[in-house]
This record gives C-alpha cells, sequence and structure tokens, in this order.
C-alpha cells in the first residue's frame, strides 16, 4: 500500500488507484480505476473550483430528496445527459435486422395489469383511439410465442398514471404476452408529446443550459424472454414537432412509424370503428448468445482502439495484465 503523504495534484491519482486495488472484485476494481482518473481529469482539465464542487455536491443532493416511489429523478438526470442511451446502446448491441433500443424513462412501474390481446390499454375518454397491431420474430424470422411484453403510454394531457394525484392504479400500461405466431395487439390511445418533469433539479439545469424539456410523443414496450436479449425501446409518431429535438435524445429513425387508419375489414377483424387510427410495427429480438458475441466485439475493438488490453469475465473486460 502506498504511503499517503504529501499528496498534491500530480500524485493523488494513482495513488488513490493504489489504495483501491487491493479489491479482489476484478470488474469493480476496473470500474473504480477508470473512474477515479476521469474524475481527476476532470477536475484538472477544468480547474475546478471548490465553489463548483460544492454547488455539483449540492445539486445530486437535492436530485437524489427529489426521488420517491413514482419519481426516478436520477433516471431524469442520465437520461438528459445522454447516459442513459449510450448505456443502452453499449450494453444492448444489435445487428442491422434487429429492433433498436431506446431509453426506459422514469416512468415504467412493475404494477401494470395483465390484459388480453385486443384489450383496452387506457380508461381515458379524452384520448383519441388507437388500435396497435404488432408482430415478434427472432433474428431468423421465427414468431416468439410467450414473450412477456410491457406496453406503458401517457393519457390524453401528456401524462403517465403516476403523475395525477389522485391516482387509484395502473392505467395507460399492461402486460401482454405474445400468440404462437409471435403476434399481439391491444386497443390504446393516441399518445401526444410532452415535457419530462422539470419543475425540479433537472428541470433547472435543463433551463441553464438553455435546452427544452420535451419528447415527442412516443409508446413504450419491453420485451422479456429467457434466452433471448431483453429490450428496452418506444415507437414514435412521424412529423412531431420534437422528433428530432428529443429532450433525452431517444428517437432513432427505425423506431418511427406512420400511423394510418384502419379499412372496413380490419375494423371488423379487431372490433374498432372503421377509421380508427393504426399503428402497426415488426419485432425483432436477438438471442442472448447473438448479444454477447456483439457485445463482446464491439468492447474489445473499442478498447483496442483506446490502447487498453483487456480480457473478459462473464462478458464484461478488466484489464489483461501479464
Amino acid at each position: 500500500m502506498p504511503l499517503l503523504k504529501d499528496l498534491n495534484t500530480e500524485n493523488i491519482t494513482e495513488n488513490t488507484i493504489l489504495t483501491n486495488s487491493s479489491c479482489e472484485d476484478l470488474r469493480m476494481k476496473y470500474l473504480m480505476e477508470r473512474l477515479v482518473s476521469h474524475l481527476h481529469d476532470f477536475a484538472r482539465e477544468t480547474r475546478l473550483s471548490t465553489r463548483e464542487w460544492m454547488s455539483g455536491i449540492q445539486f445530486l443532493t437535492v436530485v437524489g430528496q427529489t426521488c420517491d416511489e413514482v419519481r426516478q429523478e436520477f433516471i431524469l438526470l442520465s437520461d438528459i445527459l445522454g447516459l442513459s442511451l449510450l448505456i443502452d446502446a453499449i450494453d444492448h448491441p444489435k445487428p442491422p435486422h434487429a429492433t433498436e433500443g431506446t431509453v426506459l424513462g422514469p416512468f415504467h412501474t412493475h404494477e401494470a395489469e395483465e390484459m388480453s390481446h385486443g384489450d383496452k390499454m387506457s380508461s381515458d375518454p379524452d384520448g383519441e383511439p388507437l388500435l396497435v397491431l404488432c408482430t415478434l420474430k427472432d433474428s431468423a424470422g421465427r414468431p416468439i410465442e410467450g414473450c412477456k411484453i410491457d406496453i406503458w403510454e401517457t393519457d390524453s394531457t401528456g401524462r403517465y398514471d403516476v403523475q395525477h394525484a389522485d391516482r387509484k392504479g395502473p392505467d395507460g400500461r399492461c402486460v401482454m404476452y405474445s400468440d404462437k405466431d409471435g403476434i399481439f395487439w391491444f386497443k390504446a390511445i393516441k399518445p401526444i408529446s410532452y415535457p419530462i418533469p422539470h419543475d425540479g433539479p433537472v428541470g433547472k439545469l435543463l433551463k441553464a443550459l438553455r435546452r427544452h424539456p420535451y419528447r415527442p410523443s412516443h409508446m413504450h414496450f419491453m420485451f422479456e424472454k429467457p434466452g433471448y436479449d431483453n429490450l428496452i425501446t418506444a415507437l414514435y409518431a412521424r412529423g412531431d414537432p420534437y422528433e428530432t429535438s428529443d429532450a433525452v435524445f431517444g428517437v432513432k429513425d427505425s423506431l418511427v412509424v406512420d400511423y394510418t387508419q384502419t379499412d372496413r375489414e380490419i375494423a371488423e377483424k379487431y372490433d374498432v370503428e372503421e377509421g380508427t387510427l393504426l399503428m402497426t410495427y415488426d419485432f425483432v429480438l436477438v438471442s442472448d448468445e447473438e448479444a454477447s458475441d456483439l457485445r463482446e466485439q464491439k468492447s474489445r475493438k473499442a478498447l483496442e482502439a483506446l490502447g487498453r488490453k483487456v480480457k473478459f469475465l462473464e462478458g464484461l473486460p478488466v484489464p489483461d495484465v501479464d
């Protein structure tokens, strides 16, 4: 262990890393080594002042104090800094044919009711009815049966159920399972664009950065089935005024959809009025093995470009020390 005396701007980093180096968890040791290195470099490069550092600490304190059972301000902060999307892209890489992922957002809950195909997900009487017809397949084009699908959206005011003080239970969200043909369908309402919560510290940060808090209209989907890489994604309405300026960087071209209208045949088959808005999409999941191989391939290439020699433990890189 180093002798921790007379430390200064030139030697504090290496000594902090040495002090942490007895950790037996190789992945944690690697994470802490890189975290300390980047934090210290940030302070040195910006010549960070004590006043600024204390402001940062106070800001993070308020972010934590703003979190509760239905509001996760830290996820919101991660989202507006682009970190959420970056981590999803790193941890869940997708080959060209697969459905791309996007941010989870702060409003997912684990209390959605299980519904059958064709059920109505939203009880909002003011929302414009929307029929959603989807398929789910693997990378070889085979239907995936029995996949758990978590779905959630806002109401006609642009708020999620958990944002209403008089909320009595889950609404605008459900869980269903794909059938033997990989099909799932349900009745919802047309999503609308809305501002992320901006009455707290994250909102103040956006204002200081002269950024708006709006997200384009979208519907969230999360797919889970053993043997497949979990997919968190969303579908966005083409032409939304915030399509190219999403406050949390979530929009991707492959996830932008056009609404059409049901014709007589579709309306009769799915028990909706003719002319009802229709959203369709063909989702594609990749296997755990496909995702793992691609994750390691991309990680190795990226770290080699940085001059870092690594090996992989449980799919995650650690230094490869001879």
